[in-house]
């Protein structure tokens, strides 16, 4: 689940869909999508499959067809300010990607094709993958150029978006934080249990960032002195990468909540210890 590599060669329309709705807070399983569009290894997944499932979860899958690249490239933009993902179908209609940032003339893709997904592209790469050449009936010799992308327009007023950049898709192509990508919805479950999205009503709040600094090496202190086997560093790198999620999502603490987060976020952090490492028998 989540933002992973997809396993095959063939499910490649679920796992776009799928890394298009993380970007919009919705977590969906790439089995379920692949249930509803009902993909075949023989055939894989059309733009009409992909849209049955996208209103499965309250989402639109829209078509926009531009022939010349620079105005796809500025319809395409016009989504991508305005935070929306687009799926596109590369390579002569045979892989779907999914964009959802640019940032400073770079593209920023979820490519379930590669190991790592998140890739950088300039407009000229991804360009030249995304044209498709479709041939003119009337004249061999000349191919009409397609530029087909669809925006997942959500149903509804959503709470949190991801707000991916070109630096933290850097971060998550490290081969030391892929396992973070792989179990990114988790991340986001768990912390939506203790932050909340930052609205424009929010007030006296302060991010997962700055409860770190203010209760790091405290709840660091108990979960090690209780479990002993943990090392700080292997702590120190789960509370990372719950403020990077948090980040990413614009998550923040209300003042208010700020003793239920510090339990929370220990009672996290203890339950991944007793995880990984096992519990051993107390007040035996």
């Amino acid at each position: 689940m989540s933002i992973s590599p997809q396993p095959n060669l063939w499910q490649c329309g679920p796992f776009a869909l799928k890394h298009a709705m993380v970007t919009l807070g919705i977590f969906a399983d790439e089995e379920d999508i692949t249930r509803i569009t009902r993909t075949r290894a023989d055939y894989g997944t059309d733009d009409v499959q992909l849209q049955r499932a996208a209103k499965v979860y309250d989402c639109n899958l829209e078509m926009i067809r531009r022939h010349n690249p620079e105005k796809a490239k500025q319809e395409l933009l016009k989504y991508l300010r305005k935070g929306i993902p687009s799926l596109i179908c590369v390579y002569e209609w045979n892989h779907w990607i999914t964009v959802v940032k640019s940032e400073q003339g770079k593209f920023i893709i979820l490519d379930s094709h590669d190991k790592a997904v998140l890739q950088i592209l300039s407009w000229s790469q991804l360009k030249n993958i995304w044209v498709y050449n479709e041939a003119d009936e009337n004249d061999p010799e000349h191919s009409n150029t397609i530029y087909d992308f669809h925006p997942v327009v959500p149903r509804f007023r959503i709470s949190t978006t991801a707000k991916f950049s070109a630096a933290r898709a850097k971060f998550l192509r490290r081969p030391e934080n892929r396992q973070l990508a792989r179990l990114w919805d988790e991340y986001v479950e768990d912390l939506l249990s203790v932050c909340r999205p930052r609205t424009v009503l929010s007030v006296k709040v302060f991010s997962l960032g700055e409860f770190l600094r203010r209760h790091q090496e405290m709840i660091i202190d108990q979960v090690v002195f209780w479990h002993g086997t943990v090392s700080r560093s292997e702590a120190n790198k789960i509370l990372r990468n719950m403020h990077f999620v948090a980040d990413t999502y614009g998550l923040v603490i209300h003042e208010e909540d700020e003793k239920r987060a510090i339990a929370g976020i220990t009672s996290l952090l203890t339950l991944w210890a007793a995880g990984e490492h096992g519990v051993d028998r107390v007040y035996m």
